[in-house]
């Protein structure tokens, strides 16, 4: 069954993520692998929760910008355990493998979203010079 179909058949039975939910997390561990490759010589194919997280904020990052957030909220992805179960989705649609130590609660808390793909956007906090402040005060 191909990735496509597979995700047909996900959408009919669970509702709460965009198709392109599904293709962003194949892409981040697609990433992910890729970057294991390029550091390692032994080549494993299993991705931990933990690696696959990583690679997610990385590519979500990449590829939305400031807007990383408002993507993921419209594709209905809030917070980890999401990411989670589109994971698991896609194991029980036989597109993803796992072994016994996979489990949905390994993504359970694995970063804030604020923490991660707001905060670096957010301006710096500036101090003003109170001499600076007081030329400018009207009131003054």
């Amino acid at each position: 069954m191909s990735f496509h179909e597979a995700l047909d058949l996900i959408l009919r039975e669970d509702h709460r993520y965009h198709k392109d939910a599904y293709a962003c997390v194949r892409d981040a561990l697609e990433s992910a692998l890729k970057h294991r490759k390029k550091s390692a010589k032994e080549v494993q194919r299993h991705v931990s929760a933990a690696e696959l997280l990583e690679a997610f904020q990385h590519h979500a990052l990449k590829e939305f910008g400031p807007m990383t957030v408002a993507v993921l909220d419209y594709w209905g992805i809030k917070s980890t355990d999401d990411i989670g179960s589109v994971v698991f989705n896609l194991i029980n649609a036989g597109i993803l493998g796992k072994t016994d130590e996979d489990t949905q609660d390994a993504f359970r808390n694995g970063f804030d979203f604020q923490e991660v793909f707001v905060k670096p956007y957010l301006p710096l906090p500036r101090k003003l010079d109170n001499s600076v402040s007081e030329s400018v005060n009207p009131l003054l």
